[in-house]
């Protein structure tokens, strides 16, 4: 792979967003809106019950958690979705740019716009309610490179399947977070569900992330062992996301879908 190519894909999204502001404000409103609104109501929670607990950190700490990751997956699909509006596959595809280096190039892309919106969450946290992750130091790196990880898993699996189904179906990709979200145990333990719900939430790496913060939150010990399996359940929806997006390309090339390829296409 070619770094300087990688670099190129990277580039060209910034030039994107930065002849376009309306592209960069809703990475800052959507995240202070979130910040403000669950700010004030853990503060609220905090008031009006007697259960001695603080619930700043279980619950703001579990959404900006939740936003980082879905952060990380709209970095992915929103840098491919710049080239689907745009029709800009057979540009990018008859050069020597290979699948590998474009994925690198959408991934370095949601590195930048998710380390921004990281920045701004955890800023306004501290400032605004004094929610501070120093108290965890080097022990959060772990739960933010699992949502990192399995957010760009669910990015790249998302880009194959509008690459593949057309640029139509990227409206069924927005609402993937809130859907898996009731699964992933963000603002309770999983034991709350039904057992069917339970055994869907352990198959997503989120939910041993959040399990994870509250046992530390609550004094625990550290899950690693529960944390390495989610690292290892990551890495193989990775593999399962790369593969997925190497065979659509290929299916494509084939057939001539990207040649084909317009706002309209569904087949």
């Amino acid at each position: 792979m070619s770094p300087q190519r990688i670099a190129a894909i990277a580039l060209r999204q910034f030039y994107i967003m930065r002849g376009s502001p309306a592209r960069i404000l809703p990475i800052f409103i959507w995240v202070g809106v979130d910040m403000v609104l669950w700010g004030f109501f853990t503060r609220y929670l905090n008031h009006v019950t007697d259960s001695g607990l603080d619930f700043v950190p279980r619950l703001l700490g579990a959404v900006l958690l939740w936003d980082f990751f879905i952060r990380v997956m709209i970095g992915m699909t929103s840098a491919f979705f710049e080239d689907v509006w745009a029709r800009n596959f057979l540009n990018l595809f008859t050069s020597p740019l290979s699948i590998p280096e474009y994925v690198g190039g959408l991934v370095l892309t949601s590195i930048a716009t998710s380390a921004l919106g990281l920045m701004l969450m955890m800023l306004m946290a501290s400032a605004i309610f004094g929610l501070s992750f120093l108290t965890y130091g080097l022990l959060l790196i772990p739960f933010l490179l699992i949502l990192f990880l399995f957010g760009i898993a669910l990015g790249i699996f998302c880009s194959a399947l509008v690459m593949r189904l057309g640029p139509a179906t990227e409206w069924l990709i927005w609402p993937i977070p809130a859907v898996i979200s009731p699964f992933a145990g963000v603002f309770y333990p999983l034991s709350t569900l039904p057992e069917w719900m339970q055994f869907i939430g352990r198959t997503l790496p989120p939910s041993y992330v959040f399990d994870g913060i509250r046992a530390l939150s609550a004094g625990q010990h550290f899950p690693l062992a529960a944390l390495m399996g989610s690292l290892a359940l990551t890495l193989g929806y990775i593999a399962i996301a790369i593969a997925y997006f190497l065979h659509v390309y290929r299916h494509a090339v084939r057939s001539g879908l990207l040649a084909r390829y317009h706002a309209e296409s569904v087949n």
